[in-house]
């Protein structure tokens, strides 16, 4: 899968910024070189406040719209990586914000279904995503309860931070499927990486500790 970069002409801008970033990600401890070579190819300055694109390729979280964030790359790179997808998988992203995950996923080869709350956040993602040639599904809804349509998927991946695991996420992995997600109060999460290994049955593993905005919706937090 490629990028269509020819309506942006500022794309080698940041090429050299790009490769820093990917080095730092490596000495970091990110060792999967099909994650790394898809997250060199996206141009992240697209996805931030423009106040920010001086800092776009640092390894930090930064202001996007609505009073949200675009994760931090380590991060971004961490959760993709515990999800081990392969390429035709499909992969359901709650949490569409400015889409940067979503392409990422589709990059990897991955058929990414997306869903986002805030409706302004929807539609300035799916014109970035249809910019830059990327095709996925995405909806505006309520995240918290998956996309039931398209279930099982091979891959749930969550961007923002859940009081418990949402009990439709896990009715809609397919057996041997992945659900990332980071759980905890609104200050401090673990990430939880759980693999169904029937239809009764999970392995639940606890990585790093990790900062994320609010999961909000029926099987999340309330907006307030």
């Amino acid at each position: 899968m490629e990028l269509n970069l020819s309506n942006y002409p500022d794309y080698n801008q940041f090429r050299e910024a790009r490769f820093h970033l990917i080095n730092r990600l490596r000495e970091r401890g990110i060792r999967d070189e099909r994650i790394l070579k898809a997250m060199g190819k996206i141009p992240r300055e697209l996805f931030i406040d423009p106040a920010f694109v001086s800092q776009a390729y640092e390894d930090v979280a930064l202001p996007i719209d609505c009073n949200q964030t675009i994760s931090q790359p380590y991060t971004v790179a961490f959760m993709t990586h515990c999800l081990n997808i392969k390429e035709g998988d499909k992969v359901l992203e709650i949490g569409t914000g400015s889409g940067y995950q979503a392409i990422l996923l589709y990059l990897l080869g991955a058929r990414v279904y997306t869903v986002e709350r805030i409706y302004e956040l929807h539609i300035k993602a799916t014109k970035t995503l249809e910019r830059l040639g990327v095709k996925v599904f995405s909806k505006w809804g309520d995240g918290s309860l998956g996309w039931s349509e398209f279930a099982p998927y091979d891959g749930i991946i969550v961007t923002a931070a859940a009081p418990k695991v949402p009990e439709p996420l896990l009715k809609q992995l397919a057996i041997n499927g992945r659900l990332v997600i980071p759980v905890g109060d609104r200050s401090t999460q673990v990430m939880y990486v759980i693999t169904k290994i029937s239809d009764n049955k999970y392995l639940e593993e606890h990585e790093q500790y990790f900062k994320f905005v609010p999961l909000i919706g029926e099987e999340g937090w309330t907006n307030g």
